[in-house]
């Protein structure tokens, strides 16, 4: 008898466990940390569980989705869109987005992924027609940023927040480039001009000064003609030197302008001396004479005179 009695309890323990293994596997649910599962009892929406483990009703509930939290990257190109002034481009863009609503996400939008994109493609079509070429170029980042805007409260009632937009490259015909690239061109060289133009006139400005100065001072004109000829005579690496005989005359090295810079230095110092001890004026030295024979000519070595 008491074995009998033992061998139903053992039997009906293991009935047991096959039942409960029976109810509780089906109803057994895993979640990883970055999912959500929406629960549906008898066809109604009845929450939303995860992550970890949970149960649901057996035979009554279910998780017919599950839902990725995580930010999400959409790719997607307008092709052949026209802007403001009449320009087809070919715009590539990014879109940054996330689910923060698992529930709206399910009940409100029949595929949300589809939905985004169509949405992004869509308002991407809109911000370039309504910009003009330049501005799509040079103004992104408020582009960006009026496109984000508008994506997020599109998204919102979807349970979707839109991150950031991004436009990774703009493509317009190649003719177009061309005519640009000798916009720029011909603006930088507009440019270049101008500097050189600016530079023309200061250099002639310090000229006039130098030309002011060396008209006071005719040593200082000697001087630095003497200086230029050592400058080239060393730059050039020869000791033979053509210069013009012109040159050498409105220089006065070795001629009667020379000389006469000397007596104009000369009488200038006696006048000074005369007026600070207070005698009697001293003439000026006598010029040179008409019949003063003419300066020899120059001889350069290798050069024969000139007859």
């Amino acid at each position: 008898m008491g074995n009998v009695i033992g061998g139903l309890f053992g039997g009906g323990v293991f009935l047991i466990v096959i039942l409960l293994l029976f109810l509780i596997l089906p109803s057994l649910r895993i979640c990883s940390e970055w999912e959500r599962k929406v629960v549906l009892r008898l066809g109604r929406f009845a929450g939303v569980r995860g992550p970890g483990v949970f149960l649901l009703i057996p035979w009554i509930e279910r998780t017919p989705f599950t839902i990725d939290m995580r930010v999400v990257t959409s790719n997607f190109t307008a092709e052949q869109t026209l802007t403001r002034d009449n320009v087809p481009v070919n715009v590539d863009t990014i879109l940054f987005w996330r689910v923060v609503n698992p529930a709206r996400a399910v009940l409100e939008v029949n595929n949300y992924n589809l939905a985004v994109q169509g949405a992004a493609q869509t308002a991407l079509r809109d911000i370039i027609g309504r910009s003009d070429l330049s501005q799509v170029l040079s103004s992104r980042a408020e582009l960006d940023a009026a496109m984000t805007q508008t994506l997020d409260h599109q998204t919102e009632p979807w349970g979707v927040k839109v991150e950031s937009v991004r436009m990774r490259d703009i493509k317009i015909p190649d003719i177009l480039q061309d005519a640009m690239s000798r916009v720029a061109q011909a603006e930088r060289e507009k440019q270049a001009r101008v500097v050189l133009g600016e530079s023309e006139v200061l250099v002639a400005q310090r000229f006039a000064d130098a030309g002011k100065l060396y008209e006071d001072n005719p040593m200082a004109l000697h001087l630095r003609g003497m200086n230029m000829l050592y400058e080239v005579m060393k730059a050039g690496g020869t000791s033979t030197v053509i210069v013009p005989s012109s040159a050498v005359e409105s220089m006065g090295l070795g001629g009667v302008s020379g000389i006469t810079a000397l007596a104009r230095e000369a009488t200038k110092a006696a006048e000074a001396a005369n007026n600070a001890g207070g005698g009697a004026p001293i003439p000026p030295p006598a010029a040179p004479p008409i019949g003063i024979p003419p300066t020899p000519p120059t001889f350069f070595p290798g050069v024969p005179p000139r007859e």
